[in-house]
This record gives structure tokens, sequence and C-alpha cells, in this order.
């Protein structure tokens, strides 16, 4: 069979090309129709790529599956000639990369024919989005249970069924997995099992209720932002959880050290001052335990202090100390192992990320090679993957894909060549430069103003005009301050609706409706900075007009100024800045909702246990007496705290939110301790612990991100920040459609035809703004380096309808010298 492999592919090659040569006659054939005006060339090109040479289901005889799809089945007509099914292969392979994409395990990928209904249910769009807002349903059932926001209670009858509806939906996933997983797979998968157990817990809690028609200790429901850290939507919550759990150990070491720290100083403290009969803070072990727990926070300091130093000066040596050692040393020593585990975990994940991508890439690829080409995937199997992969994609964006992913240009995609999909698919493909603007073929006259306005907001003094009207903007607010008026009313309409501000806003809107006309709304909303323009402004006007309406509304003058933060983007320092908030979106849209989750934990506790306390006058003879007086004429500035209560599930996000924050937390714990019972300090310090323990990988996080970003600029230089675009096609086709090789393909030479001249850019790896991407390039660098240095692919650039060719561009090549092409087509990375 060795020895034979030459004569067998020799004679597979000459199968291939007589195929392609029947492809071309017919696409040359049907070129040579009349075509309408506005046909460039590229239109017929789209229309053939449905024949049988670009990847319709049919099946082209000599193109036999090297590996056959397990969701095929068993009695295909197709198989039994030995032809076979490539949709199911298609079908199979899109499955392998989108597990890739969303690093599910392949253990739950589907084994039968059968199973693929229930995994295409599950894996439905519309279901995600079902389970979504049936896990928020559940969560915001909170409100309306008992103890309840104010107004919003609803029967016990009417929240039950809504909760045991929500179950139910969120059970059907479940029951689908058992449909081709399997009890053997569920219970190997811990996220899986927690969840099952839980609805199952919450089922039984309902029903009991329903039944008793009575409430009763639910403290269960702390455990519903389950159903919404599981759901599609939250991968990176579930990601940020699993990065918590695993930064642990090196947390909980330090937390022992920090304990037996505090605990020390308990102790000396009480034999310290415990005699001291005006010391309140030190009578009893407990009492100082607390002490020197909050004092670790700051809240209660100086105040714990005073009463020892009044009867020694030399008694501040111990706080000082306690202070220094435990706050300042081992609370930023505690930071520094963190950020540490963080990084090996963030760098250990992203690698597991990208090997399970590549995984997945290799079990699709074995699925697309044929028999004839058991090492590489042809043009039609590559469209047929797309169609399940990324149905959205349009043809000409999978042959452009195609394209840049093909940088051998043998017209097959290789293995290598093959796992770099993920990236290819967040590709954007646009015209670099129309032919023609957006307003071409509008009436003349109006063509007219939009040509005027294209040539202001492009003249190179444009944007300078537009900050210097920003800068006077400024001038003018600060004037306006400085006036006196007689009433807040009369302040806010001065500093938002006179004059000044009605010029100044008019400015704004004229420029904004220039670049809309002159652009066009598309590349107009392209800049983040035109939509935060647009959106400041025409908020401002209307803000100026609902002051003129009703002048108590004064909160609409805090969109004025905001137009200024366009001035901040002229420094370098700021655009830095800018661009790691940026980069920190997705993470802080994570931390939110792990915040969000934790609250919710304690709130549902908080509400279980303290509820029923009413605070008013509660601590009589105690530290915090002053705190919760109250009065039905009136109360001093400190007796408001009995407002932070558990009564609802908004009033207690808003006291867990004050606990966070950690100033004067002591004083809503020591009051829930003496109207409820000491232990209940255990609550309020475990909170403490996890915030702490959150806000610390948060704050490792933020420092990673901007080790990222000091990273990126330095890889980065001026030249790639102003190159958007590199071309990467490494040969030239001749007229005769042979690649460097020499091998014939009529694709490919149909492709140059209609194609020809096109400059897709291929984004250098660490222009990615992401820390996964710019891990995945450092730890794939050594291959970048290898590869061929780009140059320009050539060929007849076709013309339009009109006569006239797209036009010439310049671009910069990866070798840094300035390459000349005639190109009309640009990728822009998203």
């Amino acid at each position: 069979r060795i020895q034979h492999l030459p004569q067998l592919n020799c004679a597979n090659n000459c199968r291939n090309i007589h195929r392609d040569q029947l492809c071309a006659r017919r696409i040359m054939a049907r070129g040579r129709r009349s075509s309408s005006p506005d046909d460039d060339g590229y239109k017929r090109f789209t229309e053939d790529i449905h024949n049988v040479s670009y990847g319709s289901n049919s099946t082209i005889e000599g193109d036999e599956m090297g590996s056959r799809s397990t969701l095929c089945c068993d009695n295909d007509q197709e198989m039994e000639r030995g032809e076979g099914n490539w949709e199911m292969n298609y079908h199979e392979a899109a499955i392998f990369l989108e597990e890739g994409q969303n690093n599910e395990k392949f253990d739950s990928h589907p084994r039968h024919p059968n199973d693929l209904p229930a995994y295409l249910l599950v894996h439905n769009a519309w279901y995600y989005g079902l389970d979504l807002i049936m896990s928020i349903i559940i969560l915001l059932l909170a409100l309306v249970e008992a103890p309840s926001v104010d107004n919003f209670q609803l029967s016990l009858g009417i929240h039950g069924t809504l909760e045991l509806a929500a179950l139910a939906v969120i059970g059907v996933e479940l029951v689908l997995k058992l449909r081709w997983i399997g009890w053997g797979a569920v219970l190997k998968h811990k996220r899986t099992m927690i969840k099952g157990v839980t609805l199952v817990i919450m089922v039984l809690e309902a029903l009991v209720m329903l039944i008793r028609q009575s409430s009763h200790f639910r403290v269960t429901r702390a455990l519903r932002p389950i159903f919404l850290v599981d759901t599609r939507a939250c991968g990176g919550v579930r990601r940020f959880i699993r990065q918590i759990l695993q930064s642990l150990p090196p947390i909980l070491d330090m937390l022992a050290l920090l304990m037996f720290l505090v605990c020390s100083y308990a102790l000396l403290g009480y034999f310290l001052f415990g005699h001291t009969a005006s010391n309140p803070y030190f009578k009893t072990l407990t009492d100082s335990f607390v002490s020197m727990f909050v004092l670790l926070t700051t809240a209660n300091f100086p105040d714990v202090m005073m009463p020892s130093y009044a009867v020694s000066k030399w008694y501040a040596a111990f706080f000082i100390s306690y202070l220094s050692t435990a706050l300042y040393v081992l609370m930023n020593l505690m930071l520094a192992v963190v950020y540490e585990t963080f990084t090996a975990i963030e760098k250990d994940k992203f690698r597991k990320l990208l090997l399970h991508k590549r995984r997945a890439c290799q079990l699709a690829f074995r699925l697309l090679v044929s028999k004839q080409n058991p090492s590489s995937i042809r043009f039609r199997q590559f469209y047929g993957l797309m169609r399940y992969f990324s149905p959205r994609t349009s043809a000409r964006d999978v042959v452009l894909m195609f394209w840049q992913l093909n940088s051998s240009h043998n017209g097959t995609l290789t293995l290598d060549e093959f796992i770099n999909i993920y990236d290819a698919t967040r590709l954007r493909w646009r015209l670099k430069d129309p032919i023609d603007p957006w307003f071409s073929a509008a009436w003349p006259p109006l063509r007219s103003m939009c040509h005027a306005a294209r040539a202001i907001v492009t003249w190179r003094y444009f944007e300078h005009l537009v900050y210097v009207i920003i800068i006077g903007n400024g001038i003018a607010m600060m004037v306006r301050i400085f006036i006196a008026e007689d009433t807040l009313e009369a302040s806010a309409r001065g500093f938002s609706a006179s004059w000044d501000a009605c010029l100044f806003l008019s400015l704004f809107g004229i420029e904004a409706i220039l670049k809309i006309i002159g652009l066009g709304w598309t590349d107009y909303v392209s800049s983040g900075w035109n939509i935060f323009d647009v959106s400041v402004t025409y908020a401002a006007i209307i803000g100026a007009v609902v002051l003129l309406i009703k002048p108590t509304f004064t909160a609409v003058v805090v969109f004025r100024p905001l137009r200024l933060l366009r001035l901040f983007k002229l420094k370098k320092r700021y655009r830095d800045i800018f661009g790691t908030v940026v980069l920190l979106s997705p993470l802080m849209l994570s931390t939110s909702i792990v915040m969000i989750v934790m609250y919710y934990f304690f709130a549902i506790i908080g509400m279980e246990l303290f509820s029923q306390y009413d605070l008013r006058n509660c601590c009589v003879n105690s530290t915090v007496e002053d705190f919760y007086r109250y009065s039905e004429n009136g109360t001093t500035a400190l007796g408001y705290y009995y407002l932070n209560s558990f009564s609802n599930l908004l009033t207690t996000g808003v006291t867990l939110f004050e606990l966070t924050v950690v100033n004067n937390w002591f004083i809503t714990m020591e009051a829930f301790a003496v109207v409820a019972h000491q232990y209940s300090r255990i609550f309020f310090m475990t909170f403490y612990l996890f915030t702490m323990v959150v806000l610390t990988i948060v704050v490792a996080s933020v420092l990673e991100a901007f080790r990222f970003r000091i990273q990126y600029k330095r890889q980065t230089s001026k030249k790639d920040g102003k190159t958007s675009s590199t071309t990467y096609s490494n040969q030239k086709l001749n007229s005769r459609g042979k690649d460097a090789d020499g091998r014939s393909d009529r694709r490919l030479e149909h492709a140059a035809r209609h194609l020809a001249g096109l400059r897709t850019a291929r984004p250098s790896p660490n222009r990615f703004r992401s820390r996964g991407a710019h891990v995945v390039y450092r730890q794939t660098a050594a291959h970048a380096r290898g590869a061929p240095t780009p140059h320009v692919l050539r060929g007849d650039l076709p013309v339009d309808g009109r006569g006239r060719s797209a036009g010439d561009y310049r671009g910069i090549g990866a070798d840094e010298r300035e390459l000349n092409f005639r190109a009309d087509l640009v990728v822009v990375l998203t």
C-alpha cells in the first residue's frame, strides 16, 4: 500500500482536476451571461458557492468520508453504497467546536443519533434564554415572599406555584441531559450534581409549603443563585468562582495566621485592660476578641484605644503594634500571596482553555477529512462545517475566512491551520475604502449636501475645532457655577438651560449630525467615543427641556459636564486608563454578579434569622445606645441606625453593603448581638471574611490586568498602533490558477479572478486586547516566529459595472516594508 501511494495520490489529483475543470467551465459559461450594472463580479462567485464544488450537501464522487460520524443512522442507504452522508459529519464537527468554545467536557458529547434531539434542545439559544429568565424569576421571588418588600407581597399559593413552574423548566434540562449523558456522567459532574440535589430540595420544600399553606424556616432559599450561575450566560462567573475556590488554600493559610495574631492580642488585651472598670472593650475574653477583630478593620479606632490611653500613654504601643503587624504587614502579605496564586491559576486556566480548544479542533478535523485527502480539509467540507457552526456567517465571509486560514495557499487546510478557526470566526470583514459612499445613490442635491458634510468631518482640523468648543463649554460652566442665584432651581436652570448651555448643546448636536451624514451611521457608531458623545449630548438636551418644564428636577445638571470627559482622550496616560477599564469590564461584570450572589446568600440567611427584630431603642446601657435612640418627635443624627435591618430583601442589601464598607459595621453587629444572641456576631464576622476574600482576589485580578496592559504597551510599537492590518498571502496565483507547488485548483483560480487583490488583515497576536489572547500569544510565539514572511496576493482586480476599479491602497507588511497593492477588502477584529 505504501509503494502504490504516489500512484493513488496522482489518480486522485487527476479526478479532482477533471471535476474542477467541469466546474470552472460552468462558472465561465455563467460569467459570459449578461450582468446587471451593479454586478462587480463577486455576485457570480457567491452564487457559485452553492454548487457541488463549494460545499453543498450533495456527495461528490470520489470524496469519501475519512471518519463516519457517530450520529449517523446505521441504516443509512448512502452508507450502504459506501458514499457517506457528509451532513452529519458537518453537524458533529460543529458540536465539537462548540464544546471547545464553551469549555464543555467531551464526556457530555452525544454518542448516538437518538441523543441528538435532546442535545440540540438543551443547546438552543431560546432555551438558554428561557433558562436564564427562570433562574432570575426564582431569585426575584424573595421580593414577594415573607418578609417581602412593601406592597410587593403575594399570597403563598401564587409565589409557590411560580416557584414550582420555574423549577420545572430548569428540571427539564437535567432530564434531557440524562437522556444522552446517563447517570454515570452526571454523578461525576460535581456542578450538575449540586444543581440536581438543590433542585430536588427546593421542589420538596415548595410542595410542603403549598400543602401546609404556611411558610417555615427556609434557609435553603440561599442556594437559589446556583441556578443562575449554571446558566450559559454566566460562564465567566463560574470561572471566577472556580478561581476563588482554587485560591482558597493560601488565603486560608494566611487567615489562620491572622486569627492567631488576633487571638494572641485579644488574650493579652484582656489581661492588660480587663481590670479597668471604665474600659468596656475588654471586660471578658469574648469582648476582647470582638474588639480586636473589629480593630482589624479600623472601624472602632481610636475609640477602642482611648480608655486605655487615658490610664497610661504607654498602652498606645499595644494598639500601634497590633495594627502595624496585622493591617500593614499580614494583610498586604496576604494580597501578595493571593496575587501570586491568582496569576499562576490564570495562566493555567488559559493554557487548559487553549488545549481544550485544540482538542476540539482535532476531533472536528477527523470528521472533515476524506479518504482521498486524509491530512487536509477541502473548501467544500469547510463551508459545510460553517453552515452548522456559524450559520449566520455569509458566504463571502466563509470564503474570506478560508482564505485567511489557508496560510499555505494550496487550497486545503491542514490541522495546524484549522486550529486557528476560533480566531478566524472572530474576524469581521468590511470594505476598507468603499468604492462609493453610502449616499452615492441619493437625490443629487442631497448628495451634494452629504459630500459637503463628509468634507467637513474629514477636515484635518475638525477634531481640533471640536476640542476648542468643549473647552469653551467647560469655561462657561465654571462661570455659571460662581454666579450666585436665589434658589437651587434657578441655579440649576442657569447651569443647564441658559443661553450658553443651549449654544454649546446646539453645536454638539450639529457635530453629531454632520458626522452621521458624512460618515454614515455604521461608521459613526463603530467608534465608542462617538456613541458616548451623541448619548451625552442628546441626554443634556432632553435634560434642559425637562428642567424648563419641571424646575425641581435638578438631577439632570449632571449631563452637561460629562462631555468634558472627551478631553481626557488627548493625554496618553488617560487613554491607557480607559483601555484598562475596557479590558477589565468583563471581569468587573463577573465580579459584580459574584458579589450579588454572595449578597443574596447572606441576605436570605439574615432575613430568616433577624427579620423579626425592631432595633428602635434596642440597646439600652450598651456602647451603641446612642445610635439607636428613637423618638416620635424626631431623632438625632446618630439615631438612624435602626434602619439597618433585615426586614426585606432590598433593605437587607443596603445593610450588607454598609457592612462591606466596614465603616461603623460593628454598630449593626452589636445591636443584633443585644436583641438576638451573642452568637449572632458569627454571621457578621463570616460575611466580613467572605467579602475580604472576594475583594482581595478582585484586587489581584486588577493588578494582573494592569501588568498585562504594561506588557501590551511594551510589545506594541507605534507602527503597530497605526497599522490596522498586515497582508498575509504567501503566494502568487498566475493566470492558470496554479499554486506555489504547481498544482492546479480551479476553485482558487476562480476565487483569484473575482477576489484578487484581496487584502486581509491578520492582526498581530499582540493586538488582541484580552488577557487570554495575550497568554495564548506568549505560549505560541515560537510558532509565530517561524512563519514565513507575508507578502501580497496579486491578481487582476475586477472592474465594476461602471467601468471603475476598486482603487489602490498601501499597507505595511510583517517585514515592515511598504507594499503597494490593489485591495478592496480589509478585516476588522472586534
